[in-house]
């Protein structure tokens, strides 16, 4: 880790490397002895978790073992003991060991940007509008947030998505334009649209379901009812579909099973757990 981001601190040194620096960055100061093993194994952890946020937050040291001075002025009253100094106050205080999970959120919630925060909110709202289907909503939310940062790539990213969702292809086209193509996830809603534009050119899925019944080993068929399965959002079922396609012939339509899987998992979206379950069945066939 960055060895600027852990220090020792002592009564002397509080003011300046403590509270004067967590106006611009927060810190976290532990008080801890060698002696005392639960807090040996806190400054451990701490010091993991805080090289992980590259530069974005402090550890300070304070060894009551050496010096119990600044503990009693913080009313420290065992170890392993943690205060959270920002803006020049304290923000949180852990008294005894502390999980790894606790100290994530309040890492997380003290370097989260505002436009980060804000698509965390963003999230918890989506997630429920599009569940239903509310795509008016959706688009007000994704609007607001865009007006709110308009510099912000990942808002426009989100509302492109659900624009194609829509079926606003033709706006989901311009602004996917204007979507700087280093963004991230702008494939995203890109890899969708293709989909969608792929489907109207094909037979509908009720028409396709019946051509498979009749003839369920043409691959063929097979493909185009995976395409329109996926613009249905029926994503298992387009995965099922491409699967199968992967493991009957690899050199169908030049391994177009395992590229529709690659399509479909760039949909879905980074961190998704099901395509994630999807690259495990496609890995352990191929290999």
């Amino acid at each position: 880790m960055d060895a600027g981001a852990v220090l020792n601190v002592t009564p002397e040194t509080f003011q300046t490397e403590v509270l004067e620096r967590s106006q611009t960055i927060p810190v976290f100061v532990l008080f801890w002895a060698e002696q005392v093993e639960p807090s040996v194994q806190t400054k451990a952890l701490l010091e993991q978790l805080i090289g992980q946020y590259q530069g974005k937050v402090l550890l300070a040291l304070s060894d009551v073992s050496e010096d119990q001075t600044l503990a009693q002025h913080l009313r420290v009253q065992g170890l392993p003991s943690i205060r959270v100094v920002h803006l020049g106050k304290i923000a949180e205080q852990i008294d005894g060991p502390a999980e790894e999970t606790q100290l994530r959120t309040i890492l997380d919630a003290l370097t989260q940007s505002s436009a980060d925060q804000l698509k965390d909110q963003l999230k918890d709202q989506l997630d429920q509008v599009i569940a239903n289907g509310d795509w008016d909503t959706a688009l007000a939310i994704l609007q607001n947030a865009v007006n709110e940062e308009p510099s912000n790539q990942e808002f426009r990213v989100e509302l492109a998505d659900v624009l194609v969702q829509k079926g606003d292809l033709e706006d989901a086209r311009t602004l996917i334009a204007s979507i700087a193509e280093n963004a991230p996830d702008r494939d995203r809603p890109q890899s969708r649209l293709e989909f969608v534009e792929e489907a109207e050119g094909l037979p509908s899925l009720e028409e396709l379901h019946a051509s498979l019944v009749a003839n369920p080993d043409d691959l063929e068929i097979k493909y185009q009812h995976c395409v329109q399965t996926m613009v249905a959002g029926d994503y298992v079922g387009a995965l099922e579909g491409a699967m199968d396609i992967l493991s009957t012939d690899r050199e169908f339509r030049e391994d177009i099973g395992r590229l529709t899987m690659l399509r479909i998992f760039t949909v879905l979206g980074k961190g998704d757990a099901l395509a994630a379950q999807y690259r495990r069945k496609m890995f352990n066939f191929m290999h």
